[in-house]
């Protein structure tokens, strides 16, 4: 499978690291589409890639599937074309909180007979939410997030302090850069608006921490994740970016679990 990568930062150049170096026999990634070919020249020496700085050129190269690792503004703009010509992984899933993106992208994609990939990022589980609301009824999920304090408030506290609580929503639209994992777990489970979320800064703790409890008809589940960071980007959690990978080699798969 060729594959066709939307940004170069830190999670980009993981996937070229791990998919082009790395022995993975059904996967390459042959174009890379980036704002500033100056800046990104060396990728294609680097990696045998191809730089691209318009859409259409990029769509229309050597790819089957386009996977986004840049921006929610990048998804927002980009990806209801894409989806028109392209299977499509997005990474930056906090866009689609936007209802709107997400009409527009569902019809494009029901249209044009195109699949769009929703890796689970750094979190698990999101088989038996989906498992549990297919034919069952999921009553309630609920996230709680705890992070380095310092990631989210710019005083110095001794103490944990939550700095949100409300919904999943709410959660991606006042920290864009740390609630992608509260818009996944609501696609898998009861939706945006119905999944309870708490973000916490903890003084204490130096990785990311996710709480999730689900309850519903198949009884009840939780699940903790401790997050270790990309050692290329301490922002980003190692767990998404492995994410990607694993969605990437699972797809044409004959043998699927959980899936």
């Amino acid at each position: 499978m060729n594959i066709g990568l939307i940004g170069a930062g830190a999670i980009g150049e993981f996937l070229l690291k791990e998919i082009n170096y790395s022995a993975h026999d059904s996967l390459t990634i042959k174009s890379v589409l980036v704002r500033n070919r100056e800046k990104y020249q060396g990728l294609e020496s680097e990696y045998g890639v191809q730089l691209f700085t318009d859409l259409d050129g990029f769509l229309d190269s050597d790819i089957d599937i386009v996977v986004e690792a840049a921006t929610v503004e990048a998804v927002k703009n980009l990806l209801p074309e894409i989806i028109k010509k392209k299977d499509a992984m997005l990474i930056s899933v906090g866009a689609l909180a936007d209802d709107e993106l997400v009409a527009e992208v569902t019809g494009n994609a029901n249209e044009y007979d195109h699949a769009l990939h929703l890796p689970s990022g750094a979190i698990g589980g999101l088989d038996l939410l989906q498992n549990a609301q297919t034919f069952g009824k999921l009553d309630s999920v609920t996230l709680e997030t705890r992070k380095p304090a310092a990631s989210l408030v710019d005083e110095a506290i001794d103490e944990e302090k939550v700095v949100f609580e409300g919904s999943a929503v709410d959660a991606i639209e006042q920290f864009p850069k740390n609630m992608n994992v509260s818009i996944i777990l609501s696609f898998a489970g009861v939706g945006l608006r119905e999944t309870a979320v708490t973000l916490i800064a903890d003084p204490n703790i130096d990785k990311n921490i996710h709480h999730i409890k689900a309850t519903g008809d198949f009884g009840e589940a939780e699940f903790t994740f401790k997050n270790n960071p990309l050692p290329e980007n301490p922002k980003t959690s190692y767990l998404a970016a492995l994410s990607v990978c694993g969605t990437l080699e699972r797809i044409y798969k004959n043998v699927k679990i959980g899936s």
